[in-house]
């Protein structure tokens, strides 16, 4: 047997320390045992770790990166293969923005250039109710201090701007708050905002009230003359559309058109190395009216204090260049401020010298002796017995006054503005009255009632006027002298300018014409001419008119101007109430022209329902033909002709 020990099974481990060479030997037989020495502790041996497989591990990575790259597979392919064209588009779509260009509006000036309407800066004021949230303020009240701070500077109630700052629908992110505010609106509103951000540096619990207020650029059209001229002008209404007369009538050349602008933006900027797309706007082009601006103001200003001093409904009055057709002023009383429509009555919203028909009276009584005179049936010298009163069908007629028996020529019947004089020259139009009707229809249609002016404006009315197989009895002899009728002012001042003119008619126009963009002129169409009645017809009833004004029994000698001469006719209508339709009141009207022997400018003034004082048309609408035709003639530098009236006799001697 081997005296060495079995080997032992190593385990391992920290290396011990080796022992002394003594300490390896073994005493022999019958040596004395060695003390023994306490034995070192030895630290114990570590237990041994197993380590699992990474086989699985690595599998189960494997198989749910494999997963996520299939998921990303499959939805690069549906991306770029099955929708891409769909992608591409919301891409495209949320990428870039396109906005409006507005166009700006043309302006409109008168004869000589100066500017009735034009357009400024200014600013569509906006608001994002998600900015006014206890989410983005931190304070429960962010709409009603914003309204407390904006309602003054807007003018609106304040109840109003909160229920828009705290729309119902909470995901609502835009907010209309004003439209066409000016420059300095906007202004106020910026500085707030700018106080309330430096209150914030240094207080904390400040809250921008106004950071969700917003200003779009914009424009607001601007009347720098007020009222005047209103009802010719009109208005343009919040969607920046023309309301009512020449911004009606020609809102397609004054509005131009938008342009567009496309580019791509990235958090509401624009990507300046995108690119984008414009479409320039197409400036709107300038109306050049025919109206003279002075000859407008003294018009609407004579007309307006007659109206007032007068309590009537309403009055208006026309000038017309009696050789080309141009109105050179149309003033209405009331008028209205198209600057600021809140104050407007909507009654005077309107201009009612084309748009109110109405029963002219004697004025009318001009178109009933050139029917007379043209189809040679009388002369202005021929004898005409006028009783106090004349059966006709199932009425007696009189004349404004009871009178007896008046021995008047033609003339005379026309100075004196007798009715049963004109019925009595008109029954001589044919064999019978039903074939008068018809002659005298033909006229009245020839000088344009119961048609259109041709003005084409806004809201005009052509009168009435029946067929003559239609006119009832009584119509059959009022129509002769104005009554049974209807027309409106534009039409009576073109029968005027008719005779004036030489017996030919031209339609009234308003336009002169367009200056587009490029700064080209463009005249309007030439108004249609229409022979009414031969010149020498004219020029008989122009010397006739001058009767009515200069003889000292004409019923127009308030309107007489020294060193001219006038000529001119009356007219004292009863008036349809509209409410009614019953008579009530009447309509007082004054028509002419002047020269009387070259005629350059015609008046014709008309006032509605006179209350106070006088209601005959020579009283109250004579003085205004005199002084808006003064003032007319000398704006025009129009000089007397210096010869002597014809002075026709108004009665005869039996």
């Amino acid at each position: 047997m081997s005296d060495r020990e079995p080997p032992r099974r190593r385990v391992p481990g920290p290396a011990r320390p080796a022992r002394p060479a003594a300490a390896q030997r073994r005493p022999g037989p019958g040596a004395r045992p060695a003390a023994r020495r306490p034995a070192a502790a030895r630290p114990a041996a570590p237990s041994l770790l197993r380590l699992g497989s990474p086989r699985p591990r690595l599998r189960m990575v494997a198989l749910a990166l494999t997963l996520v790259l299939i998921a990303f597979v499959v939805r690069l392919l549906q991306v770029q293969a099955v929708d891409a064209s769909t992608y591409a588009a919301k891409a495209e779509q949320n990428r870039y923005v396109v906005h409006t260009l507005a166009a700006e509006r043309g302006g409109i000036t008168d004869r000589d250039g100066v500017t009735l309407a034009t357009s400024v800066d200014a600013y569509d004021l906006t608001a994002d109710p998600t900015m006014f949230t206890r989410a983005q303020l931190k304070i429960d009240d962010g709409p009603e201090q914003a309204a407390a701070l904006l309602a003054p500077i807007l003018g609106q109630d304040q109840a109003t701007l909160v229920r828009k700052l705290r729309p119902a629908n909470k995901k609502l992110r835009y907010v209309l708050l004003a439209r066409r505010q000016t420059p300095q609106v906007w202004t106020q509103i910026k500085d707030l905002r700018n106080a309330l951000i430096q209150k914030a540096a240094t207080d904390p619990g400040t809250a921008n009230v106004l950071a969700g207020v917003f200003a779009d650029p914009s424009s607001k059209r601007v009347y720098p003359n007020g009222d005047l001229a209103a009802g010719i002008l009109g208005w343009v209404n919040d969607t920046g559309r023309g309301g009512g007369g020449v911004e009606q009538e020609l809102n397609k050349e004054l509005s131009g058109k938008d342009g567009k602008i496309r580019y791509a933006q990235s958090g509401g900027r624009l990507i300046p190395t995108a690119g984008s797309a414009e479409t320039p706007a197409v400036p709107g082009s300038d109306v050049e009216l025919t109206i003279d601006r002075d000859i407008q103001w003294a018009a609407q200003s004579a007309i307006s204090e007659q109206v007032k001093k007068s309590g009537a409904d309403r009055g208006y009055v026309i000038v017309q260049d009696t050789r080309t057709g141009e109105i050179l002023a149309m003033a209405n009383s009331p008028g209205f401020d198209p600057n600021d429509l809140s104050k407007a009555d909507p009654n005077a919203l309107h201009n009612w010298a084309v748009e109110d028909a109405y029963e002219p009276g004697s004025t009318a009584k001009i178109m009933s002796m050139a029917a007379v005179l043209q189809e040679n049936v009388a002369t202005p010298l021929t004898h005409v017995v006028v009783p106090n009163r004349l059966h006709r069908g199932d009425r007696l007629f009189k004349d404004d006054i009871d009178h007896a028996t008046w021995d008047l020529t033609l003339n005379g019947v026309l100075a004196k503005s007798s009715n049963i004089g004109t019925i009595l020259a008109t029954g001589q139009l044919g064999r019978t009255q039903a074939q008068a009707n018809k002659v005298l229809y033909s006229y009245l249609r020839k000088f344009g009632i119961g048609s259109y002016s041709g003005l084409d404006f806004p809201g005009e009315t052509k009168g009435i006027l029946a067929p003559p197989g239609k006119w009832s009895t009584s119509q059959q002899y009022t129509i002769p002298f104005g009554q049974g009728v209807s027309l409106n002012a534009m039409q009576a001042a073109s029968v005027y300018s008719t005779i004036a003119n030489g017996g030919v008619r031209i339609e009234p126009t308003l336009v002169r014409g367009t200056r587009g963009p490029d700064g080209r002129f463009t005249p309007a169409a030439k108004p249609q001419k229409t022979r009414v009645v031969s010149a020498k017809t004219a020029k008989t009833l122009a010397q006739m008119l001058e009767s009515v004004v200069d003889d000292q029994e004409g019923t127009g000698t308030k309107a007489r101007i020294p060193g001219y001469r006038v000529a001119g006719k009356t007219g004292t209508a009863n008036r349809v109430d509209p409410a009614t339709g019953k008579y009530r009141g009447y309509t007082s009207s004054f028509a002419g022209f002047a020269p009387a022997d070259n005629p350059r400018v015609t008046v014709y003034c008309a006032i509605q329902n006179a209350t106070k004082g006088s209601y005959f048309g020579g009283q109250i609408c004579g003085p205004i033909f005199k002084e808006v035709m003064e003032f007319a003639l000398k704006t025009l530098q129009v000089p007397p002709t210096g010869a002597k009236p014809a002075a026709l006799p108004v009665t005869f001697t039996p």
